[in-house]
C-alpha cells in the first residue's frame, strides 16, 4: 500500500492499528491523521453506538472484527469502551495502547469533576489502565495522577500535539484578552469562566472575549453581572479560533483543572501570553513564559492580565508551544510506541 505522504509502496506490510474512541474531537481527529499516514487504520467511533443494546451489540462486534484484523488497539479514554477493546486485545494475545485525557483520573470533589469520585466507574478506571500493555498521559500531572489510583505495566508521557505551523499569529496585535470553552452550570467554576468575567472590571481598556458554546440560564446570569468591556462569541468552529488567538494578545485559563490544555497551546502558538491558574497541568504547560496565578482569585488574576498586556511580545510562548507541543513531537512518540507494540520491542 503506497504512504500516503511520500506515495511509495513500503515492501514490508504496514503495521494494523485499531483505533477506538468516543468523541470527536479536534485532537482525537488529528491522532487518527498522525497515525494514519504511518499505519493501516480502522476506526471505530462508540460515541454515537452506545444508546441502545442493539447498538452496544453493533459496537462490541465491529470492536471484535477490528482486534482480529488489528496488530495493535488503539483507545482514548480509560472509559468503558476501552475495557472491552483492551480485553478483547489481551484475549487475542495482542497488546493495546490507552490514552489517558485527564478526567478518568480525576478527583475533585469541591467542583465534582472526575470519574474517581464514583466507586464504580474508579473500579472500571483501574482495571483498564492495569490491563492495557502501555498507557499514554497527556502530562506528567497526569501521569501521577495514573500511579496514585493504578499500577500500569508501563506508563509514559507523550503531550498532546498543536498544529504550530498553522497556529501563527496575524499582526498587529490588540488589547484583546480571550479565553475559551464551554459555559456551563457545570464547567463555569471548572474553566474558571465567572472568575475571567469579573477580572475584566479591573482592566476597563481591554476588551475580553468567552468563546465557547453557551447554555442560555447560565451566560445570561454572567452578562448580568460583566462588565462593558466583556462580550460572548459562543461556538466558533475550530478553524476560525485562528483569527481570534491571532488578535489577541493574551489569553486566559483560569480553570480549576486541567490535564494539558489544547486551547491554551493553541494560543501560545499564536503568541499570546498565557496567564493560568497553578491547578492541574497548567504550570507545566505555561513554564516560565506566562503567569500563574491563584483559583478563583479575582485580585490576581485581573493584575496578572494588566502585566500580560504590557509584556512586549509573546514570542516566547510561541516558542515553548514548537518546541514542546508540536504535533511533530507527538507524532514521532505515536509511531515510536505503536510500531514498537507491534514489533514486540518495549523501547521506552
Amino acid at each position: 500500500m503506497p504512504d500516503p505522504v511520500s506515495g511509495k509502496t513500503d515492501a514490508r506490510r504496514k503495521g494494523r492499528v485499531l483505533f477506538v474512541h468516543p468523541t470527536k474531537s479536534a485532537f482525537i481527529q488529528s491522532d487518527i491523521d498522525l497515525l494514519s499516514r504511518h499505519f493501516d487504520m480502522r476506526v471505530v467511533d462508540v460515541g454515537s453506538r452506545t444508546r441502545s443494546v442493539r447498538n452496544m451489540v453493533g459496537a462490541f462486534w465491529e470492536l471484535l472484527r477490528g482486534a482480529v484484523w488489528a496488530d495493535v488497539a488503539f483507545c482514548w479514554f480509560a472509559e468503558r469502551h476501552a475495557k472491552w477493546a483492551v480485553r478483547i486485545a489481551r484475549m487475542l494475545l495482542k497488546p493495546s495502547v490507552v490514552v489517558v485525557g485527564g478526567y478518568e483520573v480525576a478527583n475533585v470533589p469541591e467542583i465534582g469533576h472526575g470519574s474517581l469520585l464514583d466507586p464504580k466507574k474508579a473500579r472500571m478506571v483501574k482495571h483498564v489502565l492495569e490491563r492495557a500493555t502501555t498507557v499514554l498521559a497527556v502530562s506528567e500531572f497526569t501521569r501521577q495522577e495514573i500511579l496514585a489510583c493504578s499500577r500500569p505495566r508501563r506508563v509514559e508521557v507523550l503531550y498532546n500535539g498543536v498544529d504550530t505551523e498553522k497556529f501563527r499569529s496575524t499582526p498587529p496585535k490588540e488589547d484583546l484578552v480571550v479565553t475559551v470553552g464551554t459555559v456551563s452550570k457545570r464547567t463555569v467554576r471548572l474553566k474558571g469562566i465567572d472568575t475571567f468575567v469579573a477580572s475584566a472590571a479591573s482592566v476597563p481598556d481591554a476588551r475580553f472575549l468567552v468563546v465557547g458554546p453557551c447554555s442560555e440560564d447560565v451566560s445570561e446570569q454572567l452578562r448580568q453581572g460583566a462588565p462593558k468591556n466583556v462580550s460572548f462569541r459562543g461556538f466558533v468552529p475550530h478553524e476560525d479560533l485562528l483569527e481570534i488567538y491571532g488578535k489577541a494578545k493574551v489569553y486566559c485559563q483560569l480553570s480549576r483543572y486541567e490535564s494539558f490544555g489544547v486551547a491554551l497551546v493553541e494560543a501560545m502558538s499564536c503568541e499570546c501570553v498565557p496567564v493560568a491558574t497553578k491547578c492541574g497541568a497548567l504550570p507545566e504547560v505555561v513554564g516560565d513564559v506566562g503567569f500563574l496565578v491563584p483559583w478563583e482569585d479575582v485580585q490576581c488574576a485581573s493584575k496578572a492580565i494588566q502585566q500580560a498586556l504590557r509584556t512586549p511580545d509573546g514570542k516566547k510562548a510561541r516558542e515553548r508551544a514548537k518546541n514542546m507541543f508540536s504535533t511533530e513531537i507527538r507524532e514521532r512518540g505515536l509511531v515510536r510506541i505503536v510500531d514498537g507494540l507491534i514489533r514486540g520491542q518495549s523501547d521506552g
